[in-house]
């Protein structure tokens, strides 16, 4: 196994943990664990997707972990807010 398909092993695994959690309701889509579990995981596939030049894995996983990053940022703020 190269670097490259380990990398994109744990990442993907990590998305679908944290989409298998979802599905058993052990989460939520809000939760933290939830959400970082789909940031880590989006960026290492979108980082192995790069180093095997995958491009539209690279967007694909990209935009995944720039979206469960902004939802952690919003989440946070929300928190510190009080709502």
């Amino acid at each position: 196994m190269t670097t490259p398909d380990i990398i994109n092993t744990i990442g993907v695994s990590l998305i679908l943990l944290a989409f298998l959690l979802l599905q058993l309701k052990r989460v939520s889509a809000s939760n933290t664990a939830y959400l970082l579990m789909n940031a880590v995981g989006a960026g290492l596939a979108a980082y192995g997707s790069f180093m095997i030049k995958a491009w539209p894995f690279v967007v694909l996983e990209g935009v995944w972990a720039l979206v469960a990053v902004i939802s952690l940022v919003k989440n946070s703020y929300d928190k510190t807010q009080g709502r």
